[in-house]
């Protein structure tokens, strides 16, 4: 089994190619760590795009919403093609040039089409791991979906075969004649840190802070 995904036309990296990566477990690795990501299609002529939540399992990003959603009626019912984004923010790089200055990053551009998941089963494993995504240990410790929300509630599936990842890394890369400016360079990094949990102001009292969350 190949460790790679092929290249397209559309995942191709051509603006810095040294940059892509088409390895499927850093792929998959940067899917699993971002909190969110960005899907677009083309409706009615028209780009349109939304932020949400997503989990991964094996080969497939999963996303769900309300069966009422407009967006997910219509990737079910139409097939639409999709570009689903993902970026993770690593550092600010302060170069010596304005010219210069850039970001590090972790990128993942995935093109793709839905698919409903009516399996009982898959649907809840999918939601049991995004829940656990946003908040490790949380599923096993809250009021599972009742009959009533599973009816309300849509599972996406999107096959994850086209796909690649931009990186960069490192600190800023000027000019040679600008190395003798006496000017600082270097990087702020950036990361996305869990705080200290704040309490629902009506907890029930006696409700302690669950060890996950500690």
């Amino acid at each position: 089994m190949s460790t790679e995904f092929s290249k397209t036309d559309r995942t191709t990296i051509t603006r810095l190619p040294k940059r892509g990566s088409y390895d499927k477990e850093t792929i998959y690795a940067i899917l699993d760590e971002a909190l969110f990501c960005t899907l677009a299609y083309v409706h009615n002529g028209e780009p349109f795009q939304i932020p949400t939540g997503h989990c991964r399992m094996g080969d497939k990003l999963y996303l769900h919403g309300s069966v009422g959603s407009f967006y997910m009626r219509e990737l079910a019912e139409k097939k639409l093609p999709v570009c689903i984004s993902v970026t993770l923010m690593d550092g600010i790089v302060l170069a010596r040039s304005a010219f210069h200055h850039s970001v590090n990053y972790r990128s993942v551009v995935i093109f793709s089409k839905a698919e409903v998941i009516s399996d009982e089963t898959e649907m809840y494993r999918a939601l049991e791991v995004f829940t656990n995504k946003m908040q490790p240990g949380r599923w096993n410790d809250i009021r599972q979906p009742n009959e009533s929300e599973w009816r309300k509630t849509m599972v996406l599936a999107f096959p994850i075969e086209e796909a690649s990842a931009k990186i960069r890394t490192g600190g800023p890369k000027d000019d040679d004649e600008d190395y003798a400016l006496d000017v600082w360079a270097g990087v702020v990094p950036l990361q996305t840190t869990r705080l200290a949990p704040v309490a629902d102001p009506v907890l029930k009292t006696g409700v302690e802070l669950p060890e996950y969350l500690k």
